[in-house]
């Protein structure tokens, strides 16, 4: 049997991604879990770096200060989607191998 691969994709609760899943499974990813994932090299690396010291306040753009969404989803060849996200970010390529890991099962 090949792997899995997602049927359908819906926003649940304005706040999360359900994907259904070839096989039948049915899993549900928040929308902050979704980018603090992000696969991509720059985000990579933050989740790298050392933790900035606590002291100051954080200056975020207006986006990142509105409650996150996915704006878009697109195919990326037949492995995974790149997913654009209402903060601006846009570089992460998502396999289906992860999107398959992320959150929780329904």
């Amino acid at each position: 049997m090949s792997d899995p691969r997602p049927t359908k994709l819906e926003v649940a609760e304005g706040k999360k991604l359900v994907i259904t899943w070839s096989d039948g499974v049915v899993r549900e990813i928040a929308f902050g879990e979704l980018r603090k994932a992000c696969p991509c090299a720059n985000c990579r690396e933050q989740r790298k770096a050392p933790p900035q010291p606590s002291g100051g306040l954080q200056v975020i753009s207006m986006a990142e200060a509105q409650p996150l969404k996915i704006q878009a989803m697109n195919p990326v060849g037949n492995y995974a989607y790149n997913i654009e996200f209402s903060d601006g970010h846009d570089t992460g390529i998502f396999t289906l191998e992860l999107l398959r890991e992320l959150g929780s099962q329904m």
